[in-house]
């Protein structure tokens, strides 16, 4: 029993991980609709960032997290008005073709810069710690994981439901036309959604150092997990996204431990049947 309540927490820590990258993508291509398919190039970069800032500038990782969100925030609204907004409101095809595009020349880059090994992040040492609970010990890095989708979770939804900048992105993202004609700035909305986006995947990336690992194909390694998590979650629902995370983590990890010969196609069989039982998402957004 203690086994598996740890694979179980292993695997909440998983799906908190990938939430905290994708939550990124749920904001660029559940709310505002765009298909962004370099959405894990900037996870990518901001793991290479953090490991520049962590391991030879010497910053502490709680330093850095603060650093990259703000960074990646300013780099993804440069990109969201120069490169992004011009295909932005054209065919999806275009977009995944810009962004495909993209992600290849992101990671031409990575292997240039950094080469093709692996990258590691010195984690500060109040993350190292074990603690002993109920007989069970519990890694307070994973820990640190699960709490990161809670705060993240409740912010983002209290940011888009409740205040008037997420009423003003609602109202961009349903009715563009409408929302301009009543004096609603719906590119500024888009840039600042996008550069919220960016600089998320960015926090998301660094922390997934540890777990996912860090080389130059993780953009197109982890690029079908982002989409099944927004995808299964519900297009614009925060909440949902964090649901279809958690679920994806915890069926990886404890298939792969229980059934490694069949853990993956556990994965896309619990995403299946998901999508057959909910062919709009978990939780669908509320218009």
């Amino acid at each position: 029993m203690a086994a598996f309540i740890s694979v179980l927490f292993d695997g909440i820590a998983y799906g908190s991980l990938l939430f905290v990258i994708s939550v990124g993508m749920s904001v660029t291509l559940g709310l505002m609709r765009f298909v962004n398919l370099a959405h894990g190039a900037f996870a990518m970069f901001g793991g290479y960032v953090a490991y520049e800032l962590v391991n030879r500038a010497g910053l502490s990782l709680f330093v850095a997290l603060p650093v990259l969100l703000v960074g990646f925030a300013a780099v993804g609204a440069v990109l969201e008005r120069v490169l992004y907004r011009w295909v932005s409101r054209t065919r999806p095809l275009d977009q995944v073709l810009l962004t495909i595009g993209v992600a290849f020349i992101a990671t031409a880059i990575a292997t240039w810069i950094w080469g093709p090994d692996q990258h590691s992040i010195a984690l500060p040492a109040a993350l190292k710690r074990q603690l002993h609970v109920f007989g069970l010990d519990l890694n307070v890095y994973r820990l640190f994981l699960i709490a990161m989708i809670v705060a993240i979770t409740a912010v983002l939804h209290v940011l888009i439901e409740r205040t008037r900048f997420g009423a003003q992105l609602r109202a961009a993202v349903d009715h563009p036309e409408a929302a301009a004609g009543l004096g609603i700035p719906v590119d500024r909305v888009f840039g600042l959604s996008f550069a919220l986006g960016s600089g998320l995947a960015a926090v998301g990336g660094a922390l997934g150092v540890e777990v996912l690992g860090l080389d130059p194909s993780f953009t197109f390694k982890y690029m079908v997990y982002f989409l099944l998590v927004v995808v299964v979650g519900g297009q614009g629902s925060i909440v949902g996204s964090a649901i279809a995370a958690i679920s994806l983590g915890v069926f990886d990890v404890v298939g792969k431990y229980y059934v490694p010969g069949a853990g993956a196609f556990l994965i896309y069989a619990l995403m299946v049947i998901l999508l057959l039982v909910f062919p709009h998402g978990l939780i669908r957004r509320g218009r």
